[in-house]
Formats: C-alpha cells, structure tokens, sequence
C-alpha cells in the first residue's frame, strides 16, 4: 500500500476568486488600495474557502491562490530575478525570463498558506507550486546570467526545495508541483529546452527535501490532457521523479488517460481527475464509476485518489465556470469518493 495519509478528495488548489478580491487586486494596481488592505480582502476571502471546502469534508484544503495571478505565481511573484516581457504566451498569462542571478530571500508562499493549518481543522493544508524544471523550460533566456536551462534548472530546484521545506515546517502536509511541459515527452511532442532525463532531474532535485513528517506527500501533475502516450517516456518519468503521488486526468475516458494510469508504479498512489472544471454539467455517476471500476483493475483502490482533472482557475479571473458550478463539481468528487470508500476517508 502505498500511502498511509490518502487525501482522497483532492483538488488542484486554485478556486474561482470572489469578484471582491479581483477588484481588490485593480484598485491595488492602479494605487487606490494600499497593500494592507488588499491583505484583509484577501484573507476575509481565504477564510470563506476555508469553511467552504470544509463544509465539502474535503480531504486537502487550500488558499485558493486568491494571493497570486495565476500557478506560476508563486516562484515568479516573489523570487528576484525574474522579469515580464511585457508579452504573453497562447493561455494569456504574462511572459516572464530569468534576467538577473534568481533570489529568495526567504520563504515564497510559506507564510501566506500558515493560516490554513489553524483554520483547517481535520484537513490537510496543501500548496500548488510550479515545478523547478517547468520553470527552467519557460523563463530561460540566453541573454541571462545562466548559460543553460539545465543551470537555470538547478538553481530553481534548490528555491523550491527551500520553500517545501518552509511549508512542511508550517504545517503543510501535501504539496502538489505543476509541470505541463511533461506532456510533450508523454505524448510524442518535441521542441523541449530540456531533455526528459535533464527535467527528471531537476525536479528530483527539488522534492529532495531533508526531512518528511509523517503523513506528508508530494505530488506532481504532469498533464491536464492526455493523448497517445509514450510508453516508454512515461515509464521513465512516473518511475524516475521520487515523489508520492500522480495526479492526472480522468475525465474523458480515453485510451491515453488508461495508459497513463496503467504507467503508475504499484508503490506511488494516483490522482484521477473524475470531474472536468472547465464544463458546467455535471459528469453521469455511472459512467464515473465505470472508469473508477476500470482504474480499479489496473490499480490497488487503495492507492487512488480523486479530484478535478484541472485547476478551476489557473490564472486569475479565467475561469471557465461559476462559483456555483465550481461547488457542484466538488461535491461530486465528494459524492464519487464516498461511493468508493464509504467513510474510510
């Protein structure tokens, strides 16, 4: 069995910002609202996801990333070195590159997300970081102080594992790393700045934390989508990058997201992604179980989790659904868990 604390209702982090911290967040640009009060928006806000997700009786309970701009935010908002483009890349998110030798002068998100082991009761606290080597991919610039992604890589594994270690110390006890650039090497594409073994490593670097209390766990999700996938590349990537648990998607009931799965080493648990944020409509129960029923056959039971295929609002401002939608969508991963395990949560 391969995790003692499941998580089993689990989500990727970022929830729909309440309309009040948005405009919170414009006044503060254009100079109407001083830092403290946009910090009071923000943690009235925080508060009410808190009771919100555990009136859910969720198993992880996040900030929301109702403090940042979008996933990436929390490395690129806060260590020095990095600088906007002024562009944006094909999602609309701000372009950012490493210009200057990368700093953090001390914890990145640590001390935002301490809140939430007092207002968390029996739920874990969990944070949402982008991955040191996702990082490396996107934000390398030859013009910069660092001569290859690879080295640019190594400098961000050792901020990231810093700040894990920051949050561990704070009570968190599940992280989760985002690295869509995965997906090329899981499904064939190419272009990459860094080879599969260079971004296994870089990360592998990251989650190398000193010391691991009990019950806590990282997860990694590689890919949002799931589309022919490189049995090898997978085996490599699933088998290589130490971490705990895959969070991946599950909510199209294709070929690739079976093989996904079927990738997942027997000693690593996995998140499936049940449920679609980006639709309002709510997924047929039966074909869920369905696929839990197929998952089941590939995989110890015990050792699957369930969630979102995706992040309800990876940039802020952008969600594809409403608040409304967001809470029913959640509660049906509830609902989906408890069919699974009863009450064994």
């Amino acid at each position: 069995m391969a995790d003692t604390f499941k998580y089993r209702i689990d989500h990727h982090g970022s929830l729909i910002r309440p309309a009040e911290v948005l405009t919170a967040r414009d006044r503060h640009a254009a100079g109407e609202l001083d830092a403290a009060g946009l910090r009071a928006v923000e943690d009235d806000a925080i508060a009410e996801a808190v009771r919100f997700q555990r009136k859910l009786r969720l198993s992880v309970v996040t900030d929301g990333d109702f403090r940042r701009a979008d996933f990436r935010s929390a490395v690129l908002g806060a260590v020095h070195g990095f600088r906007r483009t002024g562009e944006t890349d094909k999602y609309g998110r701000a372009a950012w590159l490493a210009a200057e030798e990368l700093k953090a002068d001390g914890p990145l998100v640590a001390d935002d997300v301490a809140r939430l082991a007092e207002l968390t009761g029996a739920a874990a606290p969990k944070a949402t970081l982008p991955s040191a080597a996702y990082l490396a991919a996107t934000t390398f610039d030859p013009a910069g102080p660092y001569r290859s992604p690879v080295e640019l890589g190594e400098a961000l594994a050792a901020i990231v594992r810093a700040e894990i270690e920051a949050l561990i110390a704070r009570g968190v006890r599940l992280v989760q790393l985002n690295n869509f650039r995965y997906q090329a090497y899981l499904f064939g594409g190419g272009g990459q700045p860094l080879t599969l073994d260079e971004a296994i490593a870089i990360d592998a670097a990251a989650v190398a934390v000193a010391e691991r209390p009990e019950g806590f766990r990282i997860g990694v999700c590689p890919t949002h989508r799931a589309a022919d996938v490189d049995a090898g590349a997978a085996a490599k990537l699933f088998g290589e990058l130490p971490v705990d648990r895959w969070v991946l998607p599950y909510d199209q009931g294709t070929k690739g997201e079976i093989d996904l799965l079927r990738a997942v080493p027997a000693d690593r648990d996995a998140a499936l992604g049940i449920v679609s944020p980006r639709v309002a409509a709510l997924e047929d129960i039966d074909v869920i179980m369905d696929r839990m029923d197929v998952a089941a056959e590939l995989k110890d039971i015990e050792d699957i989790a369930v969630t979102p295929s995706a992040g309800f609002a990876d940039t802020a401002g952008n969600a594809e659904i409403s608040a409304d939608d967001q809470r029913r969508k959640l509660i049906h991963v509830e609902t989906i868990a408890r069919m699974c395990w009863g009450n064994e949560l």
